[in-house]
């Protein structure tokens, strides 16, 4: 078994444990392997290993290496976790399966506009500024129903909500808001949690989580 596979298995293994003592299914936790900053080389390792889900934080980094990386495995789904201009929503619109960081009307507007050109619809998350944290993207909670009164009138259809909570801290608080947030909504999905809390998120109702170092190893 190779490293990338270890690590895998044991990042699934984790998971599995979370959703049993949540009384959930498995199969309703999506795992995305952060691979921003990582090269090809980096990532086939994982994709060899069973992995399909990926996380990009930019359109620019995921332009250069993902289109090589698909035409070898087509049954890749990429996800855009980082902030996104509303200049670059073609180029994203065109390259991600899933967009998590949906956080304003200019972006919404951007989206719609592209979307209906393209006729292409990427999987749509609206980013929460959970924490409300300045130096932080995603709407405000008090901004939450009129941006996605704002998609829906658009044409764009959200499927659920993403957040980073505030750095140490404990997260447990701010899952259970936005999967009460997701609740109050009726979106079914929520991406929430990374390396070091991601077994918590899946504890609170993640659907999707964020993982990158306990995957890729530490960065030397």
């Amino acid at each position: 078994m190779s490293e990338a596979a270890e690590r895998l298995a044991e990042v699934q293994g984790l998971i599995a444990d979370a959703a049993q003592r949540a009384q959930r299914e498995v199969g309703e936790i999506c795992l995305i392997a952060v691979s921003k900053t990582h090269d090809a080389p980096a990532i086939r390792p994982l994709i060899a290993a069973g992995q399909r889900h990926f996380g990009e934080n930019r359109v620019q980094e995921a332009a250069a290496k993902w289109p090589e990386l698909r035409a070898e495995t087509p049954d890749i789904v990429l996800h855009l976790i980082g902030q996104l201009q509303s200049n670059k929503a073609e180029e994203a619109v065109a390259l991600f399966d899933a967009i998590h960081s949906v956080d304003r009307s200019s972006l919404v507007q951007a989206l719609a506009k592209v979307c209906a050109k393209a006729g292409r619809r990427p999987q749509l998350f609206v980013q929460v500024n959970i924490g409300d944290e300045e130096q932080k993207g995603g709407c405000a909670v008090a901004d939450l129903p009129a941006l996605l009164a704002e998609a829906k009138a658009a044409g764009l259809e959200i499927a659920g909500l993403m957040a980073i909570p505030p750095a140490d801290v404990e997260p447990a608080p701010f899952f259970a808001l936005l999967d009460e947030l997701a609740e109050r909504h009726g979106l079914p999905l929520r991406s929430m949690g990374m390396s070091g809390d991601y077994e918590t998120a899946v504890m609170l109702g993640a659907t999707h989580v964020r993982v990158g170092t306990a995957l890729f190893g530490a960065r030397g």
